[in-house]
Formats: C-alpha cells, sequence, structure tokens
C-alpha cells in the first residue's frame, strides 16, 4: 500500500512506491520459511505514522470559514467557498495538502489562487458556501463553471500533496483570496464538511514558478455498452517550460490514461510524419486518483506538442460502470464522465499564468493549450 498504476515500461517516477524485485524476493523467501523474528537489537525506530497532514507541520493552516451540510442522498452541486488569505506580501508556497473533515463524501477538491485585482466571483459571497445556482450576478455564474486562475492544489481520494524542490514553488500575490471549489457525494448519510488547507512556504524566494495545466475534452459522447472508447486532447506549449509530473482524472468509466509527446518528423521522401513518444501510462483506478511525479524533469521547448489519451468502459462488464444502457457525456456528477489530464511545469518565477500563454510572435501559429479548465464545467473545446 499504496498501489501503483503506471507502466513500468514507460517512464520513471519519484514517488514511484513499487518493490524492487530483489525486495520481492527477499519477502518471499522470508514468508517461505515461516517469517521467523529477526534480532530485536537490529529493528528500525518505530514508524511514526501522520494522522492528518501528509507534508511537515504547515506553517498555516487555512479552514472553509463555514462548515457544508451535505444531504442522505441526491446530487450536491459544486459548491464554493471564498477564503481571503490576509497576506499582507507575496507568499510563495512549496508544500500544500488538502485535508477534508469528511472524506468519505469529497469527491474531489480544487484549490484556486484569487488575485486582488481579479474579476473572478467578485460579486460572490466571501466565507459562506455557494453554488452556481446561488448567484445573481451574470458573471459570476459563468464564472462558476470556467476560470483562468491558478490552481494551488487539485485533491482527490489517493492523490498526493505538492511538494516542489527547494528551487520551486507556488506563488500567491499578496492580498489573494483562495477559492476551494468542492465536489460532493452522498452516500445514504447526512454529514458536513469543512475542508482545510495547510501551506508551507519556501524560506527563500525560488527561481522556478510552478503552474498546474490541464488538457482537457469535454465534448465527448461514449455510446452505451462500449467496452474501450477512446477520447483524446492536445495542445502545445505557447513558451519553454520544465515537466514535473502528473495527475489523471477521470470517472467510473475510466480504464486507462496516457500523456504522450507528439513529434513531427519528415519520413525519407520529405512527408511529414509523426511519432508518439510516451511519457505515462496508467492503469486508471477511480478511488486512487494518484499523482505521478517524474524522477528527472523534463525540459520541454515552446512548440512541443502534448496529448492525453483516456479509455473509457461503459459496458456491463464493467462492475463500476453506473449504468451501461445509457451513452455517458461530460459532467460535474460521478455518474456523468470526465477527461481531465493535470499536469505541472515549472517556469521562470517571473512568469505568471497569463504571460505564459502569450504565444511568442516569432513562434508560427499552432495548436495552444488552454489555459485552466476549471474541473467539472463546460468548457470550450481544445484548440
Amino acid at each position: 500500500m499504496p498501489p501503483w498504476f503506471a507502466d513500468p515500461r514507460i517512464g520513471q517516477f519519484a514517488n514511484d512506491p513499487s518493490l524492487s524485485a530483489a525486495e520481492i524476493s527477499t519477502l518471499a523467501a522470508w514468508s517461505e520459511a515461516n517469517a521467523p523474528a529477526g534480532d530485536k537489537k537490529d529493528a528500525a525506530p518505530a514508524r511514526h505514522w501522520v494522522e492528518s497532514w501528509s507534508i511537515p507541520e504547515p506553517d498555516l493552516v487555512l479552514s472553509m470559514p463555514q462548515a457544508v451540510s451535505l444531504p442522505a442522498n441526491g446530487d450536491v452541486p459544486y459548491t464554493y467557498e471564498v477564503v481571503p488569505t490576509g497576506f499582507a506580501e507575496d507568499r510563495w508556497v512549496q508544500m500544500s495538502d488538502v485535508l477534508p473533515s469528511l472524506r468519505s463524501n469529497v469527491h474531489h477538491a480544487v484549490v484556486y489562487i484569487r488575485p486582488p485585482d481579479s474579476a473572478w466571483l467578485r460579486h460572490a459571497p466571501v466565507g459562506v458556501p455557494f453554488s452556481a445556482s446561488t448567484l445573481r450576478d451574470p458573471d459570476d455564474r459563468r464564472g462558476a463553471h470556467w476560470t483562468d486562475s491558478d490552481i494551488l492544489l487539485v485533491y482527490a481520494p489517493g492523490s498526493s500533496p505538492d511538494a516542489w524542490p527547494e528551487d520551486m514553488a507556488k506563488f500567491i500575490p499578496a492580498g489573494s483570496d483562495l477559492v476551494f471549489q468542492m465536489h460532493y457525494t452522498t452516500n445514504g448519510h447526512p454529514g458536513s464538511d469543512r475542508t482545510r488547507i495547510g501551506l508551507v512556504f519556501s524560506r527563500h524566494p525560488p527561481s522556478r514558478r510552478v503552474l498546474t495545466l490541464q488538457l482537457t475534452n469535454d465534448h465527448f459522447l461514449i455510446p452505451p455498452g462500449a467496452p474501450d472508447f477512446r477520447v483524446e486532447a492536445r495542445g502545445t506549449l505557447p513558451n519553454d517550460a520544465t515537466l514535473l509530473g502528473f495527475m489523471p482524472h477521470m470517472h467510473l468509466r475510466g480504464t486507462r490514461f496516457e500523456y504522450n509527446i507528439i513529434h513531427g518528423i519528415k519520413d525519407s521522401s520529405g512527408k511529414p510524419i509523426y511519432e508518439i513518444e510516451p511519457l505515462l501510462r496508467v492503469n486508471y483506478h477511480f478511488h486512487w486518483q494518484m499523482s505521478y511525479r517524474l524522477a528527472h524533469l523534463r525540459f520541454l521547448k515552446a512548440g512541443t506538442e502534448l496529448q492525453a489519451v483516456a479509455w473509457y468502459d461503459n459496458s456491463p462488464s464493467n462492475p463500476h460502470n453506473p449504468d451501461p444502457g445509457q451513452a455517458a457525456r461530460w459532467g460535474e456528477q460521478t455518474y456523468d464522465e470526465m477527461m481531465v489530464g493535470f499536469f505541472d511545469v515549472a517556469v521562470p518565477a517571473a512568469m505568471d499564468k497569463q504571460r505564459f500563454f502569450i504565444r511568442p510572435k516569432s513562434s508560427r501559429p499552432t495548436r495552444n493549450l488552454p489555459p485552466a479548465r476549471l474541473c467539472g464545467s463546460a468548457t470550450p473545446k481544445v484548440q
């Protein structure tokens, strides 16, 4: 525990907990020998298990001001809370961890950074739960379905906290708010949740800034009974970036997910052809939505074309399938589907997300990555 779902033939990952062949052989031999005890004086110190945070003790914990009451049954619309940081100066966050108080009902949480000059959800209430349908301002209602704000952290069952090298961090401008987007599910029992986020600040200004980006396709239709349906999203990097890791997200029909680089080359006759370089292939498990951190960071030049591909099993043979007799589309609820390929990149510290998506005039026009797609929203097509 925990399991590991990445194809071992593709890539190396710093957070891979898999045992080596030698370790497996040692354990097998020990088991076959009836698991003899060793000398107590050679025993390692007792392991201290973390009961709450999966990062060192946070420098700051920010909580949703008000708990969200959850019914026993039915759908719960995406719920938001705006949490002021009170930061009088810019802060760099090297580590962060999301901690729901009611994990059993949290499908996912996304914590966004809203700078003080942002118009996003500007008329929404602060410190109290709200959903898109409760907002009166039309721009706010639209904003609850799309944003280009920075993502501080994505949480889903099985996911990992953020812990960046010392020269990297995420940036929160002075005076910013954090916007908690919560997707709750019901399980037959009423309850309430008050999610928190713990932050560990950089001890010195980093040289590189971390951005969480997405490859998303929300315009798909999975036919009833389809056992192996493929959905794809592509985009090109507008500027140079260092690739750090991945976090795929689908729902209950998801079976496999992969990230690739598409190289455009020419054959011997000069005809353009394409080669696919795999970066990660995952046997997807909805209840273990893990992050995959590259063991060796990968520098990608501007114009690099990235591809995300997802496969879905909408057939009766999928024991988790909500309804194999129905077509599946993009939607917020668990019985709907999603196709989101989160990935993290590092860029120069002075470059924010808005500047990153400004393509240099010297580069040729090509498909651009979407800025920041709001997981669970109606979004424009991938360009």
